[in-house]
This record gives structure tokens, C-alpha cells and sequence, in this order.
């Protein structure tokens, strides 16, 4: 088995090796970061509580599923965070390419597909050199399709059953990454209803099929629950990784948060609309468009609603888009037929809605020139991290500070954006939250205050431009702290 897996590998073809080597080379960069992205540091962080014992939701909080702490709990810090990530995403390519090889017969469509593929989830245009979840969640999905392809590309044939219970495993291995990736099953369940339903209506496979596949999803994360369980996590797990989820995705809409649900969510409602009928379009021209037209255009559909169901516009969430933009791109490059003419329109309705999302955008140029500064000793390493952001030096002296006043298992307490402290000098928080707006969010100043009188941490940091926060300026002034250090405005407060 060992041998033939090590053949197969050896002849994915040169140019697709020439292709990972550039990944390589590319995700250099990404490895002489500093600690500066705010939420990879995030996971950082509970990464650092899980490998000191605490347990995830119940003692140190995030809202997202538990996998990609874990990751950064192996991980540890920055740069194994990012090889970890290079390695996971020259593995998500070759599983890509195996998928595409299996769906084209065009060689120039493999190309193409693959090298927009690798170049949009390795340059930072959309935040492709960081380790959020959008990046590991791709690999499970592409497998889960991978074991599936015979519908993919005959949509006729029967699966194997046991290919059919490990595609939704892997489906739910990626849910487990980050809840969105939910939204992409919806690809499973289309394609099983196009290929069971042409030529004629076997409702009995359909149902078998959804059956299995259903069973694969839901035991990874039944299994969690149990996890929790084991750990006395459960309901913290079941609101902090699962259901929270559902409430964070109208979270970031204006309005008075008392208005009826029909109106809040309306526009969460229309795009779902948009989904139904974009997919229902192509079911029923199922017979007269090329069958993988067919599937890259709603695969792009779902992934397209998972992208845009919070309305935040951050870069990350685009790469979500990537697999299937990429295989209706290469269509669009190098078919010879109608797909050709007709990728162009699900590929415009993906722009339209960035556009209309206003999604940032990261310019790629400067990251790789200000590397090669700092590589070749234009810049020192100061210099190098100020680049990134004027407050990364700044953490930095703090870090120092607070490592050198404090043992590894003293708490402190970050005011502001604190999730870059608490990751570079390895300390954590006396309370399960970490940021100002966890705080604000799903807590309360009070209740905070309350937990920092009970556990009394030997540093308090203030940063500048932090929320107010009345009652903590109370606390340091009647619990025994000096203000020993003011670094560019932050303040530094610890107990006598």
C-alpha cells in the first residue's frame, strides 16, 4: 500500500511539482511574521490554555469549533502555526489536482484550474499566508468530494458506501474547523439529487445514499460533544462552539437587535432565495449543460451564501470560494465549448457580491518586497515588524515586561486588543475571556470585574484606544496596583 501511495505521488506531473516548490517559496515570508494577526493569536492563545490543561469553552473562550485550537495548541506559536499550514495546503493542492484530474479531460483546464487554485490560497491578497480556519477546512471538503466523484463526473454511478460514510466524515471534520463549511454539504446533497434523479427518479439510492453520508457527518461531531462531555464542557461547548455560531452570523448587522426576526435577517433570507433558485436553475437544465458546469457552478452557489451569511467583508472568508471559482476559471481560460461562455456567469455573480460586500483586499507586492528588505539586511527586525503594524514593537516590550515580572502560570489581565499579549509573553487571562469585545459581547464588564477581585492577576495592562472601562481604573486604584510602566500610551499596572 505504502509503495503504491509513494508511485502515485512521484507522478503527479512536473509541472505540478514546479507549482508546490513555488508554493514553498511563496509561504517563505509567512514564516518570519511576528505575532501581528489578531486572530490567529486568538487561537494562539487557547492553543497555550489547552497545552497548560484548561478546558476549551468552559475555561478559555472563543466562538468558533474546537479543531483549529487544537492545531494551534500543537503548534504553539507563529512560525509552526504557518509550516503546519504549508504543509496542510501542499497536501489540500495535490488532493485539488487529483479532483480535477478526475472531473477534466482538458489538460490546459487542469492547469489552469490548479494554478488559480494555488495562487489564491498562497498570496496574501485574501489572507492566504495566515492559519484561519478557511484555509484547513478546504482539504477535508476536497477529500469528502474526492471519495465522492463518480457522481461528480457520471452522475449516474453508484458510490461505495464506505466512500460515501468517509465523505461525510470529512465533511464534518471541516464543520469542526468552522461551522460555514456546513453550507458546502449542500453540494453533496444537490449532486445526489441530480445523479439519482437522471435518468429516471431511484429515490431509494438517493435516500440511502443522504443516509450514510448523513450518518458519516454527524458521528465527528456527536463524538465532540462527547469529548466535552467527559471534560464537564458540555453546555459550554453546545452554546460557545455550536449554537453561538448562529446568533454571531446577524451579529454584525445595524439596527436595533429588538427588531422582528423577518426584518433583521430579510436580507439573510433574500440571498437564501437566491441560493434556491440559483440551484434550482441548474437541476433543471441538468440535461442540457456539461455536468461538471454543473457542479463547480453550486459549489460555488453554497459556498458563495457560507461567505456572505455574516455580511463582514474580511478577506479570509473569500478563500472559502477558491475551489470552485478555480475550476470555473479554468473552464473560462481553456474550454473549447459552451462552459466556456457560460462560466461567466455564476464567476459574476461571486464579483458582484464582493463588490457589493465591500471585501478587503490585501496588496501582495508590498508584503514580499518588505521580506526581501528585511532579508537582505535593508531593514532590522524593529523596522521589519513596524511594517506590519505600528503597535507589533510596541507588544513586544510588553511581552518582555510581563515574562520577566511574572511566572508562566501567573494570570494577567489585557484591557484592549489583547489577544497579541497573551500570545507572545505565553500568559493567560483569570477569566475565560480574552479581548474587549469577548467581554462586551458575551460577558459583562461587572462580571469581569468581579473575576479579577477574586483572582487578583499581578499585571493589568490598559491599551490606548481600548473601550471604556470605568470599573477597571476603580479596580487597580483600590486593589493594591501601581502604574509602573507607560509604553506608547499603554499602561502598565501591578500589584504592590
Amino acid at each position: 500500500m505504502v509503495n503504491t501511495f509513494n508511485k502515485k505521488f512521484i507522478s503527479l506531473p512536473l509541472w505540478l511539482w514546479v507549482l508546490l516548490t513555488i508554493v514553498v517559496v511563496l509561504r517563505i515570508p509567512s514564516l518570519f511574521e511576528p505575532f501581528s494577526y489578531g486572530d490567529e493569536l486568538i487561537y494562539l492563545t487557547l492553543g497555550e490554555g489547552i497545552r497548560k490543561g484548561l478546558v476549551l469553552y468552559r475555561d478559555i473562550f472563543d466562538h468558533k469549533t474546537p479543531f483549529l485550537y487544537y492545531m494551534a495548541a500543537i503548534a504553539g506559536n507563529v512560525f509552526w502555526f504557518r509550516l503546519i499550514l504549508a504543509g496542510w495546503m501542499l497536501t489540500t493542492t495535490v488532493l485539488y489536482y487529483k479532483l480535477i484530474f478526475k472531473l477534466f479531460n482538458n489538460k490546459q483546464v487542469v492547469f489552469w484550474t490548479i494554478l488559480v487554485f494555488v495562487v489564491m490560497t498562497t498570496i496574501p491578497i485574501w489572507e492566504g499566508q495566515i492559519s484561519n480556519a478557511e484555509l484547513f477546512m478546504m482539504g477535508p471538503v476536497i477529500g469528502g468530494l474526492l471519495l465522492i466523484y463518480n457522481l461528480l463526473k457520471k452522475q449516474t454511478e453508484d458510490v461505495p458506501l464506505k466512500n460515501t460514510f468517509f465523505a461525510g466524515v470529512l465533511f464534518s471534520v471541516a464543520t469542526l474547523f468552522k461551522v460555514p463549511a456546513m453550507f458546502e454539504a449542500g453540494i453533496v446533497v444537490f449532486i445526489a439529487f441530480v445523479a439519482f434523479t437522471t435518468p429516471k427518479i431511484e429515490f431509494r439510492k438517493l435516500l440511502k445514499f443522504l443516509f450514510v453520508w448523513g450518518v458519516g457527518f454527524i458521528i465527528p461531531i456527536f463524538l465532540s460533544c462527547v469529548w466535552f462531555w467527559l471534560r464537564g464542557a458540555w453546555q459550554d461547548y453546545l452554546y460557545g462552539g455550536l449554537l453561538i455560531n448562529v446568533g454571531y452570523i446577524s451579529a454584525f448587522r445595524p439596527g436595533d437587535v429588538q427588531e422582528p426576526f423577518l426584518v433583521k435577517n430579510a436580507p439573510l433570507l433574500i440571498r437564501g432565495l437566491i441560493l434556491l433558485a440559483s440551484v434550482s436553475t441548474l437541476y433543471f437544465l441538468r440535461k442540457k449543460l456539461n455536468k461538471t458546469l454543473i457542479f463547480f457552478s453550486a459549489w460555488l452557489f453554497f459556498s458563495l451564501f457560507a461567505t456572505t451569511l455574516s455580511e463582514r467583508p474580511y478577506p479570509h472568508y473569500l478563500i472559502q470560494l477558491v475551489p470552485a471559482m478555480a475550476g470555473l476559471f479554468g473552464m473560462l481560460f481553456a474550454s473549447k465549448n459552451k462552459s466556456q461562455v457560460y462560466a461567466i456567469i455564476p464567476l459574476s455573480l461571486a464579483f458582484f457580491a464582493m463588490s457589493y460586500f465591500h471585501f478587503w483586499y490585501y496588496h501582495t507586492s508590498p508584503y514580499y518586497q518588505r521580506f526581501a528588505e528585511y532579508a537582505t539586511g535593508s531593514i532590522n527586525q524593529e523596522e521589519y515588524y513596524d511594517k506590519f503594524d505600528s503597535g507589533v514593537n510596541r507588544n513586544y516590550l510588553i511581552s518582555d515586561y510581563i515574562q520577566s515580572e511574572t511566572q508562566p502560570n501567573d494570570p494577567i489581565f489585557v484591557w484592549g486588543d489583547s489577544s497579541n499579549i497573551y500570545a507572545i509573553s505565553r500568559r493567560l487571562p483569570p477569566l475565560r475571556y480574552l479581548t474587549s469585545f469577548h467581554i462586551n459581547d458575551f460577558y459583562s464588564q461587572e462580571n469581569a470585574i468581579n473575576d479579577l477581585k477574586k483572582t487578583n492577576p499581578k499585571i493589568v495592562v490598559i491599551l490606548p484606544d481600548s473601550p471604556d472601562f470605568p470599573g477597571l481604573y476603580e479596580f487597580v486604584n483600590n486593589y493594591s496596583y501601581n502604574l509602573v510602566r507607560i509604553i506608547d500610551g499603554t499602561q502598565i499596572w501591578q500589584v504592590q
